[in-house]
């Protein structure tokens, strides 16, 4: 078998065994100190905080309307799909 490469340079081949490759379990370079991966984590829960300060919340009243809509058009497709659902049962006990 001819073994296909890629025409980027900076990939190495297309075998998921290449050389090069990190293996699982390893330590990747840029964490190999100490307090690098715990930095990047308090990073990103600050991050995270700053965008959720972003948000606009819905008020009570926009969730609760919210809510009413989801709830009615909710019964009224069970209503439409189970009158739907007894026109099929009659019409096919009525063939059989």
């Amino acid at each position: 078998m001819v073994e296909r490469r890629s025409p980027k340079p900076q990939v190495v081949s297309s075998r998921l065994t290449a050389p090069g490759e990190k293996l699982r379990g390893q330590i990747s370079p840029e964490c190999q100190n100490s307090g690098c991966c715990m930095k990047r984590i308090v990073q990103f829960v600050k991050e995270s905080y700053a965008e959720l300060r972003k948000v606009i919340w819905p008020s009570r009243d926009d969730a609760i309307s919210s809510v009413k809509v989801v709830i009615i058009s909710t019964a009224i497709i069970a209503a439409v799909l189970g009158l739907v659902d007894m026109l099929l049962t009659f019409g096919v006990r009525a063939i059989f």
